[in-house]
């Protein structure tokens, strides 16, 4: 059996990973700067951006696309990798 590992950078990890990562790295005001939803706006929460999110596929794209552009390691502007 071949060894294949998927080339989608977000396999394996959960949407509650990367909401906590980003709010790590930006922080809830500049999240907001970057994603313009009310739920990183207005008392801002994990569980309740996640909830938002799962509801509503457009907004979890461009949270997912941000995660993959700051952490993926294929991003060459990316110097932690």
């Amino acid at each position: 059996m071949e060894d294949r590992k998927s080339k989608d950078p977000l396999h394996g990890v959960t949407l509650k990973v990367v909401v906590t990562k980003l709010v790590e790295h930006f922080g809830w005001d500049a999240l907001a700067g970057h994603v313009n939803i009310n739920c990183f706006k207005k008392d801002p929460s994990i569980n309740s951006s996640l909830k938002f999110l799962r509801k509503t596929p457009w907004a979890r794209t461009e949270v997912e696309q941000l995660y993959v552009s700051t952490f993926s390691a294929f991003n060459p502007w990316n110097k932690s990798s």
